[in-house]
């Protein structure tokens, strides 16, 4: 087809594949004077022809002002400056054009010679023109073309066929242009065979389709012959099947170089030697020789206030957990197997349980005794505060995620798998679903944040109970390190470190913020590690009154008074029931001289309560100042005057003595223990309830003279939670 020709869209962006090609144009040379007549063509001079301002607007995209063909669409105006000559290519088949013009024009003059001779134009013959009797002119018009070749038809009307033939070569360095290297005229070939070839050596080739490369196959589109395809390249996981067919490699494996089968992809897990693991265990080791150490200190210092007043058991459940909690690394870096698997899970859920459920005890009782300490009238001692019901709560809460995890492993049997973050990767893991990670993460997140409400609600108590403070504080940290470990462990496929390091800084916050103050103390500080750290409040609450109602003493609020006391052991306090009225009682308080800023008497009006509460502070025989706690219960209506003096119990032998002739009967005395943060002592031999830090005593019936009631000696230290 001459439709190819010599034109360059057509080859454009496929200059390789065309390099060698051999095309067709027809014969028709540039007409000089047809360019010399056109070009100079302006719309102010070429009026005559009606769509030649039209023509310029479109060929110039502007628009000409003032001429009654102006095109408002363009926005700029046409200039003087503009010239025809700006990227002016003659037509190629411009002479074709000139010369069926000619051929018309000559038809029709010889068929106005033949109808109409020697008339000067259209005579009546020709009207209407005859269509049949102007196609036998036109098919004997001859003339010489613009070209200066003969134009003739012969019987079928076409003109004789002049071609000429191209080749398209590579001229150089992406140049590519079409040389002529033939002709067709009248029937006649000429070629120039030195031309043709693209390389001086190497012979055209002309194929329909070259072969596949590697890696390649063929496609043949719809409705054409195999012999012609389109050769397209595999996907990145498939293999050359056959010619026609590639095929995906299963899950796992990968194409081989030569796309002509699949390999195994090699199994990654985490190795020691990588740069994240090291980091990981080295964290865990330095932990592990920081829990062993802190464990072995408050085993040798066991004995001591400091270690005694932060409940020593559950303490050691704290360090086990904590324990167990970088153990859980080396775990989770190992090469996965179904024992490290069944470890994983067990310490993964375990050790965060035993560290917070001990946490959780011990906040809990902590809130109950101030609890009860806010009450106005102590009257039962709260319940499950022994060291052995501790104990037994927080097994109880361990027990409880052991059973989740025995649930989850009948469930869900831990193994191995292989896990595929891509098509290209394969992991090596233990088959944890995110219900077996959710549901212990979720337990123990409940006993965080049961831990972290009680550790809030006890922030601000006295400061001989600061261990509050720690408490919450580790678990306000605790808390933003599980937050973010959270959507971090999901969302990345870096879980195993990420659990590594989430478990051991969970860890390490636990024993810096609870521990290490104890061991600076023990280690550092140890004048201040002595009972007198450690005890009590000076604060003293007292109430007393005649239990009854009414309708003025129920509106009237209880006094409290406040006071400290400063004397040696034999200070004595006397308590003196003046006159018990119907509605009012009054108790003075005496003192020695000195001992308080009000001459050593306090009153307290009366209310309907019936025990008296207070504390009084002691010097040793070491020059330390103990506080002790002691209250006086009214077990039953009595005369109206009643007095009774309470002293702590000397250590003279006369003391003792007079404390065993004057002690009162057991079945008369209903000593009430006050709720105490300490432990119940269970080995100082008395038969009456005690507390190591509570002296109680009743009220009785008594003669006019003072009777001395000495009750027990203050022999054992306080201990803090």
């Amino acid at each position: 087809s001459d439709g190819w020709a010599d034109r360059y869209d057509v080859t454009d962006g496929y200059q390789q594949e065309a390099v060698g090609g051999i095309t067709i144009k027809l014969q028709s040379p540039d007409v000089k004077w047809f360019d010399d007549y056109y070009l100079k063509l302006r719309p102010e001079t070429n009026l005559r022809n009606p769509w030649f301002q039209e023509f310029w607007q479109h060929r110039f995209q502007c628009r000409l002002e003032g001429f009654a063909q102006e095109n408002s669409k363009y926005n700029k105006t046409c200039n003087s400056s503009l010239t025809l000559r700006t990227h002016h290519v003659q037509d190629s088949k411009m002479g074709f054009v000139i010369n069926a013009i000619y051929s018309m024009a000559y038809g029709l003059h010889n068929m106005q010679m033949s109808l109409c001779p020697g008339y000067a134009g259209l005579c009546d013959a020709m009207k209407p023109i005859d269509g049949r009797k102007l196609l036998d002119s036109l098919m004997k018009t001859n003339f010489t073309g613009v070209s200066g070749d003969m134009i003739l038809f012969d019987e079928n009307g076409d003109s004789p066929g002049r071609y000429e033939i191209m080749n398209f070569k590579e001229m150089g360095k992406d140049y590519f242009d079409y040389i002529n290297v033939g002709s067709w005229d009248n029937g006649e070939l000429k070629m120039d065979d030195e031309e043709v070839w693209s390389k001086k050596n190497n012979v055209i080739r002309s194929v329909c389709s070259e072969p596949c490369e590697k890696g390649q196959i063929k496609v043949i589109r719809k409705g054409e012959v195999s012999c012609c395809w389109t050769c397209t390249p595999c996907k990145e996981n498939e293999y050359v099947f056959d010619e026609y067919t590639c095929k995906a490699c299963h899950l796992g494996s990968w194409p081989t170089d030569d796309l002509t089968g699949c390999d195994l992809i090699p199994v990654q897990y985490l190795r020691w030697g990588d740069p994240e693991p090291i980091a990981a265990v080295v964290f865990a080791c330095l932990g592990l020789l920081a829990t062993l150490f802190v464990t072995v200190i408050f085993i040798i210092y066991r004995d001591t206030p400091v270690v005694k007043s932060s409940s020593r058991e559950l303490c050691y459940i704290i360090l086990a957990g904590i324990c167990l909690g970088y153990l859980c690394t080396f775990c989770l870096i190992a090469k996965p197997k179904q024992i490290y698997c069944y470890l994983q899970r067990i310490g993964i859920g375990l050790s965060p349980a035993m560290s917070y459920s001990a946490l959780v005890t011990k906040t809990n009782r902590i809130a109950r005794i101030l609890a009860g300490s806010k009450k106005k009238i102590c009257t039962k001692k709260p319940r499950f505060m022994s060291a052995c019901a501790q104990l037994v709560i927080a097994f109880i809460l361990i027990c409880i995620q052991l059973g989740i995890i025995v649930a989850l492993f009948i469930m869900e049997p831990p193994d191995i798998m292989h896990d595929y973050p891509s098509i290209r990767e394969v992991y090596l893991i233990c088959n944890t679903t995110n219900l077996g990670v959710v549901t212990p993460l979720g337990y123990n997140g409940l006993l965080i944040l049961s831990c972290t409400f009680y550790a809030f609600k006890t922030r601000n108590v006295p400061a001989n109970f600061n261990e509050a403070k720690y408490i919450a504080f580790t678990m306000y940290t605790t808390c933003i390190i599980w937050l973010a470990f959270v959507p971090i462990y999901f969302g990345s496929n870096y879980k195993i470190i990420t659990m590594c390091f989430s478990v051991s800084l969970s860890a390490t916050v636990a024993l810096g913020c609870m521990f290490v103050p104890k061991v600076y103390i023990i280690l550092a500080k140890p004048e201040r590690n002595v009972r007198s750290a450690f005890t009590t409040s000076t604060v003293v609450r007292m109430h007393v009154g005649d239990g009854k109602s009414s309708s003025a003493a129920s509106r009237s609020s209880s006094l409290v008074n406040l006071w400290k006391r400063r004397g040696s052991s034999g200070e004595t306090l006397r308590y003196k029931d003046r006159r018990l009225a119907q509605h009012k009682s009054e108790i003075e308080c005496f003192t020695p001289k000195g001992s308080m800023g009000n001459g050593g008497r306090a009153t307290m009006s009366s209310s309907n309560g019936k025990s008296v509460t207070w504390a009084q502070n002691e010097k040793s025989s070491r020059g330390q100042h103990l506080w002790q706690r002691l209250s006086v219960h009214i077990n039953k209506k009595e005369n109206p005057n009643q007095t009774a003096v309470i002293k702590p119990f000397p250590k003279s032998t006369e003391s003792r003595g007079l404390a065993a002739a004057g002690k009162p009967d057991l079945e008369e005395l209903v000593a009430l223990t006050p709720p105490s943060p300490f432990r119940d002592s269970v080995d100082s031999g008395s038969t009456t309830p005690t507390s190591p830090v509570s002296e109680s005593a009743l009220c009785i019936p008594s003669s006019p003279k003072y009777d001395t009631l000495i009750i027990r000696d203050y022999t054992q230290s306080s201990s803090s939670l």
